[in-house]
């Protein structure tokens, strides 16, 4: 791999920075002179494209494999069988397309920094080698904490709930930052973060710990810290899912969820930190595939509701940036509609970008034929394609080489500085629920442990485990300790053998993970307190665990389970860090969820013991 130059051909359309110091820095607000400049020199690319460019440079598909033009025998077939193409340069050939998305595991994308970082230079030389040659704009959800697509070798950070417990818009804002900087070093200049959803249901499916919390105004500032954090690296923020997906019961990936929120109630819960992330600068807000009958009552998803997108975002909340819609593929958003008129539908309802078809042929097909017969004008579909330009010269990638550079990804990606900041961040955000009679920190003659209970996989690699990794960080910090993976739903057999460990300890360490009234968790927590042996219990996903558990005597929250934020806790139990974090969210009574157990902004230290 190698830092290539822009051809020749590629020098004549995509011309120099409109302004000295905004390349590269996107969201930065060009005054009107210098905006009308940008637009008359984006225009003369838009001028020389064809409908079906322009059509394209709307997609961002998902793609299998490794390289963009020499994947596994097995991710071509898989790409010919779904995509009707070999590999994503071919599919960049055939449908003009101005963006993609990377995922891990499924499609094979994401391997390794240096591999990432050629698999974006090989989208960047096809996507120059179309006729109007204009960089892609390559997308990726990587939010932190439980949903993360590039693990190993990048800097791993806590997430937005652990964030949203930290309660400072410097980590917050620090964490984007060290993000996007490590994300645009591997070419990647679009990341659907950050989650601007309010979580006020406890039960939410699909967001829950993905948010900042509980509290409008609160979710709102930590939205704005991390869209300046993450712009001001040259990668293009996603506040999303709009109008708002905090209150549901449903997941949008498998069915159609209705938030039945008031206008009164959308205002003051919604919509505040999408307000935020605008008044930040954000450059791209994604939509929610859910119904809002008090913002429009034909019951459109979001997606498609011109209501929703043009009415509320666009008119009353003055955002011009790009919308985005959420996959296409979810069931929320085909409920009503064939695969063919939901990016027809979104276009008109004042989308942009079209994210994750499940047939890229027939959503390319689909809006082609619109386009032909007058239902979508060129005059809209210039109108998104001159975003979606603007994107990309925000992001630096028309002002000179879109090429990734080795040597960047060596100073930048996983650096020692970003991994040290990343883990006194995550120490910031564990948060001591319960310390009865001073059970922590533990004591100097506490070294025989046992490390036990839920053990859920690392987000990007499913090799490495909760239990094994928490034991590693006290094994780290001077204890002997000894493992067992019981899981989320333990049978008596793993039970008993739980029991049978934890004598002669000096101490257990418990982990759950979603813990619910009918769950085996409780019993093994109940019989483990049973022993006699000191109990100290680390909800490892949600901090509503500790509702379910009864008289524990020492109960933390991590929001999630990956390394940095394991390691934290073992630091905070061990006495080595002070516990800071602060509950975003309400702690609902498991026998009463009428009332409290803990109120958002619970958090003890040992200084308040």
């Amino acid at each position: 791999m190698q830092n290539r130059s822009p051809s020749r051909r590629t020098v004549l359309t995509c011309a120099t920075a409109v302004a000295a110091g905004a390349a590269g820095v996107v969201g930065v607000t060009a005054g009107p002179a210098v905006a009308q400049r940008r637009d008359s020199r984006l225009k003369n690319i838009l001028a020389r494209m064809s409908i079906e460019a322009k059509i394209g440079q709307l997609f961002v598909p998902y793609f299998y494999g490794a390289s963009a033009t020499s994947p596994s025998r097995l991710d071509q077939e898989r790409n010919l069988e779904e995509l009707g193409v070999r590999t994503v340069a071919e599919l960049i050939a055939k449908y003009h397309i101005g963006g993609v998305i990377y995922f891990s595991g499924w499609t094979n994308n994401i391997h390794d920094p240096h591999q990432i970082a050629e698999l974006s230079n090989g989208v960047q030389r096809a996507s120059l080698a179309l006729p109007t040659p204009v960089p892609s704009l390559i997308s990726i959800d990587q939010e932190h904490g439980v949903n993360v697509r590039i693990g190993s070798g990048a800097t791993q950070l806590p997430g937005a709930m652990a964030l949203g417990a930290g309660r400072s818009l410097s980590d917050a804002r620090t964490a984007a930052r060290i993000s996007g900087t490590e994300l645009a070093a591997l070419g990647i200049h679009q990341n659907f973060a950050p989650v601007a959803d309010v979580n006020v249901n406890p039960a939410n499916p699909i967001i829950n710990i993905r948010s900042f919390g509980a509290d409008p105004r609160a979710v709102g500032r930590m939205v704005a810290a991390q869209v300046t954090g993450y712009q001001r690296s040259g990668v293009v923020a996603c506040a999303k899912h709009f109008p708002g997906h905090g209150d549901t019961g449903e997941d949008s990936h498998t069915g159609l969820p209705v938030i039945t929120h008031t206008r009164e109630e959308w205002e003051r819960i919604d919509a505040p930190p999408f307000k935020a992330a605008i008044a930040a600068g954000v450059d791209s807000i994604m939509t929610a595939h859910l119904q809002v009958p008090a913002l429009d009552p034909s019951n459109e998803p979001a997606t498609l509701s011109p209501a929703i997108l043009r009415g509320v975002l666009r008119d009353e909340l003055g955002f011009d940036g790009v919308i985005v819609t959420d996959a296409l593929n979810m069931q929320g958003v085909r409920t009503k509609y064939g695969d063919d008129r939901v990016p027809v539908l979104a276009l008109k309802a004042g989308a942009d970008q079209l994210l994750f078809p499940p047939d890229i042929g027939v959503a390319y097909n689909g809006v082609l034929a619109a386009v032909r017969t007058g239902e979508i004008t060129e005059g809209r579909l210039d109108e998104s394609v001159l975003r979606v330009l603007r994107l990309k010269d925000k992001a630096g990638l028309l002002s000179g080489s879109p090429y990734a550079s080795r040597r960047e990804v060596d100073r930048v990606v996983g650096a020692r500085g970003h991994r040290l900041t990343a883990a006194r961040i995550a120490e910031r955000t564990t948060t001591l629920l319960v310390n009865e009679g001073g059970a922590l920190p533990l004591r100097g003659r506490q070294r025989r442990l046992l490390v036990v209970g839920a053990s859920p996989a690392f987000p990007t690699d499913d090799t490495r485990t909760t239990v094994p990794e928490l034991a590693r960080a006290f094994d780290g910090l001077g204890f002997r300790t000894t493992r067992l993976a019981t899981g989320r739903e333990p049978d008596s057999a793993k039970i008993d053998e739980a029991v049978a460990a934890a004598r002669g300890r000096d101490a257990v360490v418990v982990t759950t993970d979603n813990v619910d009234a009918a769950s085996p968790q409780r019993t093994l927590v109940s019989r483990l307190l049973a022993t006699g042996v000191p109990v100290v219990h680390l909800a490892v996903r949600n901090p509503y665990d500790i509702a379910h558990l009864g008289d524990v005597p020492a109960s933390l929250a991590s929001y999630c389970w990956t390394e940095v934020e394991l390691h934290a806790a073992a630091r905070v139990i061990a006495g080595r860090v002070e516990p800071c974090g602060r509950l975003p969210v309400p702690v609902q009574r498991a026998d009463d969820p009428d009332k409290v157990l803990f109120r958002s902004g619970h958090g003890l230290s040992y200084g308040t013991v």
